[in-house]
C-alpha cells in the first residue's frame, strides 16, 4: 500500500472515530495522555496490516499506543433529482 493512500484512507477513519467519540465522549478517556491512536480497520485488509505494522514500530520505539479496531462506514450514496418548473 502506498503511504499516500494509507494516509487518505486513515484520516477518512478518523474522522469517522472522531464522530463516534463526539457522540461517546467516554472512549475518549480510555485513551492515555499521549499515546498514539492506531485505527485497525477490520474489512480493509491490506491497511489493517499497513497500519498494524506502523503499530508495532511505535511499540519497539517505546511509544505507548492504542488500537481501534472498526469496519470503514458506508457512505450512503444519495440520489439526486433535478426538479425545475415546467415551462
Amino acid at each position: 500500500m502506498k503511504k499516500d493512500q494509507a494516509v487518505s484512507k486513515n484520516l477518512d477513519l478518523l474522522n469517522e472515530f472522531m464522530k463516534y467519540a463526539f457522540e461517546n465522549p467516554d472512549v475518549l478517556e480510555k485513551i492515555p495522555p499521549g499515546a498514539e491512536l492506531i485505527i485497525l480497520p477490520l474489512d480493509y485488509p491490506e491497511l489493517y496490516e499497513y497500519n498494524k505494522g506502523m503499530a508495532d514500530r511505535l511499540v519497539s520505539q517505546g511509544e505507548e499506543v492504542v488500537c481501534v479496531k472498526m469496519k470503514i462506514p458506508k457512505i450512503p450514496a444519495p440520489e439526486l433529482e433535478l426538479i425545475t418548473a415546467s415551462q
